[in-house]
């Protein structure tokens, strides 16, 4: 077994001894995995640069992960049932209970509701990104590094993009994000660092949009370095530009890194640590030998994309030859896979043309395509049941339909028969929550009121269906997404066009809208080296649909909550970027919309809005939660919502009514 021991360094009670239900307690186990992997073993063969790593006199790869689980005191109280959290860049949270975790992680692990622990899970995390900054709150992964004979790192060429809100004057070379507020130490990672400070290669590029033209900007203009005091300071971490970066602007920089971690290591951590628990018995260290009949995996957005490369990769297979998970739900991953396992890979990179943004799309091979994602897993053996969960944000960045069309665009195409693909209409990226205006605490800003629809009762419920699908042979819902077939998918110009009817609603510019387009990846590409394209190197872009909308402006298809088929307002995966942060109708990433009805006849009559009030939807609070209780009980019968989620759906209807038919805290 590629865990070659489990280093633990605390074990106690969990929430303070907190009793959840009929489960009882829960204890919570930390440590860290020690790993050693045969590179040449045909389990471990599709990692690029696993082969150039340093070995030790066996032929073993090693390498370490941290490690948390949390489980049922009484095992014979658990479900039997083990859910991998993916963690995202490195952030610790309990998934599927509520309230959702704060933005901020910390070791105490929240148990918020604790859905997961009442219906008796056991959940687990390790670290998998190889550039997650050490911190105590963090999970990440310590990666072998890939070397040459001289036993010094290979480097590479590599691209970082960014945009930023507000002008400064150097960048670190990583991906997320720019500048992050203060306190929010996890929005920063390892940077990848320039093998030579005075490059004459290196180059750095501005346009004013992700489709328009680079300008290259002189290289005496510019230098890997920092800004301290007013002045350059040499820094390899850093890329520092005369006069500031401006806000709006896109800036690349391409350029040679010293840098060559093993990233698909990654994959093998979380296949290993998950067949570990499952298989391991005690005398290996295992805290839940015996406990596990049942494994899943859960990752969101960057997370989401992780799994499916897992798949596309065909790693689902451990070394023994055994599946490491019966079941996986990515949530929000578009339909894109990721950097995770090349040269170079920058696990938290998301625009910059690459791996991810290949086909293939869709599960199973389409007219224009011949291979599905799931095929080398499939042919392997071990393909697991999936549940793919998307908000509206992921088909407004133009992905998440090429998972159900063709690469044309032209006709809907069948899925895996293993997965079921559902869109949670009229949401934004992660769960909406109530008016919080248009600022984040961590500095994204948009043009409209960010979008207030909690899907968090649509995902527990697809989290439900997919565990009694592995489990007991329970076939989900059907897929329910945009379709061409029967008119409920459309484009976006057609929805923008509908939604710009809307006073004071800000709208996306069409053509800056963001946009996939076919390119070239190179001819090393299967080797694990990608050439990134520029200017005149990509091709055609790929359609994208979103759903159609109703007179409202809310989407018709998917999986609605009562905020759509009850509404208050009209909510949208995408908002535009507020005016100071520069980009004037260009998307502000995974954010939403949310505007809110006229209070009254006479303001919609004075604002030409094509929307009735809601005054004259509802004569009362009562009768809009009436009708709130039957649009539950329809989303129940139709397996979007749990029964037992129901008092959850009232409060929340509650609070917008709150928010937006009292007056109190409406936006304006």
């Amino acid at each position: 077994m590629a865990v070659v021991r489990l280093e633990v360094t605390a074990r106690e009670p969990y929430a303070g001894g907190q009793s959840f239900g009929a489960t009882g307690a829960y204890e919570k186990v930390a440590g860290r995995l020690h790993l050693a992997v045969d590179p040449l073993h045909p389990a471990n063969s599709m990692i690029t640069g696993l082969g150039q790593a340093t070995r030790d006199a066996a032929g073993m790869v090693h390498f370490s992960t941290a490690f948390r689980l949390l489980q049922p005191v009484d095992p014979v109280l658990g479900n039997r049932n083990l859910l991998f959290f993916v963690v995202n860049r490195g952030r610790q949270a309990v998934p599927f209970n509520r309230p959702p975790a704060e933005t901020d992680p910390t070791e105490t692990l929240d148990p918020g509701d604790g859905f997961l622990m009442r219906h008796g899970w056991t959940v687990t995390w390790c670290g998998w990104q190889w550039d997650v900054i050490d911190d105590p709150v963090l999970i990440g992964l310590d990666a072998p590094e890939a070397v040459g004979p001289d036993g010094l790192p290979l480097g590479g060429d590599i691209v970082v993009m960014f945009q930023p809100s507000v002008h400064h004057a150097d960048q670190e070379l990583s991906h997320w994000p720019q500048h992050p507020a203060p306190g929010h130490r996890f929005y920063r990672h390892r940077p990848n660092p320039a093998a030579d400070g005075s490059d004459p290669h290196a180059v750095l590029t501005v346009r004013e949009w992700a489709g328009g033209p680079r300008t290259v900007i002189a290289r005496d203009d510019w230098q890997f370095a920092r800004e301290v005091g007013g002045r350059a300071v040499p820094d390899p971490t850093h890329v520092w530009l005369r006069g500031g970066f401006q806000p709006g602007l896109i800036y690349e920089v391409r350029y040679r890194t010293s840098r060559s971690p093993v990233v698909g290591a990654g994959f093998l951590a979380m296949r290993d640590c998950v067949s570990f628990l499952r298989h391991g018995d005690v005398a290996s260290g295992n805290p839940a030998a015996g406990r596990i009949d049942h494994t899943f995996g859960f990752g969101v957005s960057q997370c989401g994309r992780f799994l499916r490369d897992y798949l596309g990769f065909g790693c689902n297979l451990d070394e023994a030859g055994r599946p490491a998970f019966d079941g996986l739900l990515p949530h929000v991953a578009g339909a894109r896979r990721g950097e995770f396992n090349h040269w170079q890979a920058q696990p938290s990179v998301q625009h910059v043309l690459g791996m991810g943004h290949l086909p293939p799309f869709a599960s199973a091979p389409v007219p224009d395509f011949p291979t599905g994602l799931f095929d080398r897993q499939r042919a392997l053996g071990g393909l697991p049941k999936v549940v793919s969960t998307n908000s509206s944000s992921e088909y407004w960045r133009i992905e998440s339909s090429l998972t159900h069309t063709d690469l044309a665009g032209l006709r809907d195409v069948p899925v895996d028969p293993n997965e079921r693909i559902y869109l949670f209409a009229g949401t934004q990226h992660g769960p909406g929550a109530p008016p919080l205006g248009s600022d984040t605490p961590y500095g994204a800003a948009g043009a409209n009121w960010f979008n207030t629809v909690d899907y968090s009762p649509l995902l527990r419920s697809a989290l439900v269906h997919l565990e009694r699908w592995v489990v007991a042979g329970v076939t989900p819902p059907p897929h329910a997404v945009p379709r061409l077939g029967n008119g409920t998918a459309i484009t976006r110009a057609t929805a923008l066009h509908a939604l710009g009817a809307i006073p004071g609603m800000a709208v996306l510019n069409a053509s800056h809208a963001p946009a996939l387009p076919r390119f070239n990846p190179g001819p090393d590409i299967a080797d694990g080296h990608l050439r990134v394209p520029g200017d005149g190197e990509t091709g055609p872009v790929y359609p994208g649909y979103v759903s159609a909308l109703d007179a409202d402006g809310n989407e018709v298809a998917g999986w609605r909550l009562p905020d759509l088929s009850v509404p208050l307002g009209t909510h949208t995966g995408w908002n535009p970027r507020a005016p100071h942060t520069g980009g004037v109708g260009q998307l502000l990433d995974m954010i939403g919309s949310t505007v809110p009805f006229p209070l009254t006849e006479a303001e919609r009559t004075a604002r030409r809005d094509p929307r009735p009030s809601i005054a004259a939807r509802y004569a009362s609070r009562e009768e809009y939660l009436e009708r709130v209780d039957r649009a539950i009980t329809r989303a129940i019968d139709s397996g979007w919502i749990l029964d037992e989620d129901r008092g959850l759906v009232t409060s929340l209807a509650e609070t917008r009514w709150q928010a937006f038919a009292s007056g109190d805290g409406a936006p304006a």
